[in-house]
């Protein structure tokens, strides 16, 4: 397969969401992706939504891998593991820290034996650090990082986001420190062992809650779909629903006044500022909602639009995955699917050379690569 990481070697011993997701990323840029798996197979075969016996949210996240079944408390099957990861470029785990070691698998000895590997870590607390033994949970995750603080309507009880976001950052933070290492393999010849850690990772993606707290002294209020520090910056009622409006300058404001008949509110001394926008929230509210909620979502979308005004209706995500732009995007892709024939997936988003590279088949049969992987690496079958 064609990409930018054609050639490189995978050695997935991960199962859930963080570590195959991380490893799909990886396949979709041509990596050569082998997914070391249980005899029960990785758990994500076994949660729903299922068609046709198949588990959606394992063909989503490990499109375009090979599928090795080895029992690794067989210690043939073990060696088998381990000479697998003497041919590989990359080991990504997700194991409990300290699990991998104890199995034979962990980063000290694989790299022992493959000086150029390059191992990746993933799990909820890191590898090190009074918290490293706690259960690995997104949610857990969430609750602890300060998302879920930060997050919820005003004065309401905290919040957990839609998605499984720990997890997938988590991912992607590994998929990207396991590129940086690839370049630096390449200046030094050497590998590297990387520790990528659910809490680190969504802590430091909370770039507002990092403004308030580090700069500003404060911890950051729940203010439902509005943003914290810019006004008006949020989602405000129409006749069918609401819409999402975004303005920051003194130039968005005054195009927002007059549109929605109250000029005279630019040179209101409580709407001069973006801070003092936010300080007088309520009645800045009061005064956009008195225009929209005369109007449809689509009417208000098309009037700010008109003005320049960034502004969206608010979309399900069958919206979101049907509409024109999504599909000119190719966001949603069919691929090839051992049992269903063609499975939807969705592929990494980046464009490279105006092309969205994605791997060529969905997710694999459980155990159905063994022979051909051994033979690939050189290695012999032991009963």
């Amino acid at each position: 397969m064609s990409g930018p990481l054609s050639g490189i070697k995978v050695l997935d011993l991960s199962r859930v969401l963080a570590g195959p997701y991380c490893t799909a990323l990886l396949a979709d840029l041509g990596a050569e992706v082998i997914k070391l798996e249980p005899p029960h197979g990785d758990d994500y075969r076994h949660i729903g939504p299922f068609k046709d016996g198949e588990s959606a949210l394992f063909t989503l996240n490990n499109r375009g891998k090979k599928s090795v079944v080895l029992d690794l408390k067989n210690p043939a099957h073990l060696k088998l593991a381990q000479d697998m990861a003497d041919h590989v470029d990359i080991v990504v785990e997700n194991f409990r820290p300290g699990v991998a070691d104890r199995l034979g698998l962990g980063a000290e000895g694989l790299r022992a034996r493959n000086p150029k590997l390059i191992y990746c870590s993933i799990s909820g607390f890191g590898q090190e650090g009074p918290f490293k033994d706690l259960p690995a949970y997104d949610l857990v995750v969430q609750a602890m990082s300060g998302l879920m603080a930060g997050t919820g309507e005003e004065g309401g009880a905290p919040l957990k986001t839609g998605e499984s976001v720990a997890d997938l950052i988590a991912g992607l933070f590994a998929s990207w420190s396991i590129m940086a290492a690839l370049v630096q393999r390449d200046k030094t010849g050497q590998g590297a062992t990387l520790d990528v850690a659910m809490y680190d990772a969504l802590f430091s993606m909370l770039t507002t809650s990092h403004a308030l707290h580090l700069y500003a002294g404060a911890l950051p209020k729940r203010v439902g779909n509005r943003h914290p520090l810019s006004t008006p910056f949020g989602c405000y009622a129409t006749k069918d629903g609401q819409v999402a409006v975004c303005v920051l300058n003194p130039k968005q404001f005054k195009a927002l006044s007059d549109l929605i008949g109250a000029p005279e509110a630019a040179d209101d001394p409580r709407f001069a500022t973006d801070e003092s926008r936010t300080e007088h929230e309520p009645a800045v509210k009061a005064l956009v909602e008195a225009w929209s909620s005369g109007l449809s979502t689509d009417e208000a979308v098309k009037a700010l639009s008109d003005v320049g005004l960034p502004s969206a209706p608010i979309w399900d995500i069958a919206q979101a995955a049907s509409n024109d732009h999504a599909v000119t995007r190719g966001l949603v892709t069919d691929l090839p699917h051992p049992v269903l024939g063609s499975a939807p997936v969705i592929g990494q988003p980046v464009r490279f050379d105006g092309a969205k590279p994605i791997a060529a088949t969905s997710a694999p049969r459980l155990g159905g690569d063994l022979d051909a992987v051994l033979k690939e690496f050189g290695l012999e079958k032991t009963e």
